[in-house]
């Protein structure tokens, strides 16, 4: 009857089968109805989260306090910290050292709103640890969500940013230790052209590899510090085919690597940005869930975050609602969305997601 009767509230609200949130053997409980964003907007509008079916929020670890955290725990929340990886902004302008370089031997372009940085740059590296130690020390936090967890590229745009990198000298001398592969000598731009055209494999290889190793020490701190504290991913949503296996290739997330650490993986399926239809959210939920294998407890967990916020168009209410309800695709297990302020202005999008919260809320906290 449990899982009868929270099918009927999910089908009432217009999930329909094709987001298959159930399968006839197993049942996953929807363990986060999220938002993303400081929360004070829903308070100034009066709103309490344990009543808007709210018990989770995630918050850029910048925008933190003691008192945002209180309240939010106190209203039932968890409490979950983004933490920007490797966005270099304002860091690689006073550490030249670590800016990222091409394919040419420059250093990259700004994004329209992301500036990457060297992966390899140990400097760079201990500025970030030494943060993410900080944070854990101030805040009781359930969890961290790295974000910008890839190489220098953007990834929201319809026309994506997908540059080749990187080619400091950080990066080809610990590329040639790890792989004992010889380059030849010369420029970084020579060696750049030699490495793709005669190790690439290898090279896209170690470059995940690279990207893998922030986890795993984003994990190890986590594990001593707070060991109950999940360690999330906010990431590149594409299949592995997409923009020429360019996830991989460029970005060098490789999800049989990262799903070795990451405890959750947070796809940013931000539909209106990167000109999708609002199906694509339960469509793009269902093929990570199967990508990642998610099978059981030990597999990690899938929460998306989709988008309410209105940009580049007005995302409606109904917009909202759909893609909401296919962050849930089964087998994910919580959803959230950007930005709790968007929602917060909009008093359909409020109701949009307080009838849903709370519709699974009742019926979970009913059996």
């Amino acid at each position: 009857m449990e899982r009868i009767a929270l099918v009927l509230v999910l089908l009432f609200f217009g999930i329909g089968p094709s987001t298959q949130l159930f399968s006839q053997e197993v049942e996953k409980t929807i363990e986060i109805r999220g938002v993303y964003g400081n929360p004070k907007p829903l308070w100034e509008k009066g709103h309490n989260l344990k009543s808007l079916g709210v018990n989770s929020i995630f918050v850029h670890s910048g925008a933190l306090t003691r008192e945002m955290i209180n309240r939010a725990k106190a209203e039932g929340a968890l409490v979950f910290a983004e933490f920007a990886t490797l966005n270099g902004k304002n860091y690689v302008d006073e550490h030249p050292e670590a800016w990222a370089i091409n394919e040419k031997g420059e250093k990259v372009k700004a994004a329209t709103w992301f500036m990457g940085v060297c992966p390899t740059d140990v400097g760079f590296r201990n500025y970030r640890m030494n943060q993410l130690r900080q944070l854990l020390i101030a805040f009781d936090l359930d969890g961290v969500w790295m974000d910008y967890v890839h190489w220098h590229a953007q990834f929201e745009d319809p026309e994506p940013i997908l540059p080749e990198t990187c080619f400091s000298d950080s990066c080809l001398i610990t590329f040639s230790e790890d792989f004992g592969i010889q380059l030849p000598e010369g420029t970084a731009a020579k060696k750049a052209q030699w490495i793709l055209e005669n190790k690439e494999k290898e090279w896209r290889e170690w470059r995940c590899q690279v990207i893998a190793s922030w986890a795993k020490e984003i994990k190890g701190i986590l594990a001593e510090m707070r060991p109950n504290a999940l360690l999330g991913l906010y990431h590149c949503p594409w299949t592995d085919a997409e923009f020429n296996q360019a996830r991989r290739r460029i970005l060098g997330l490789d999800y049989d690597l990262l799903k070795q650490t990451v405890d959750v993986f947070s796809p940013m399926v931000y539909h209106g940005r990167m000109e999708r239809k609002p199906t694509w959210v339960a469509e793009n939920v269902a093929w990570l869930c199967d990508r990642l294998t998610i099978e059981n407890d030990t597999s990690p967990k899938v929460w998306p975050i989709v988008q309410a916020h209105n940009d580049p168009h007005i995302i409606s209410a109904k917009e909202f609602s759909t893609v909401l309800k296919g962050g849930l695709t089964y087998p994910s297990s919580g959803v959230m969305m950007f930005t709790t302020n968007a929602v917060a202005e909009d008093s359909q999008k409020i109701k949009v997601m307080r009838n849903l919260y709370r519709s699974i809320d009742s019926v979970q906290s009913s059996n």
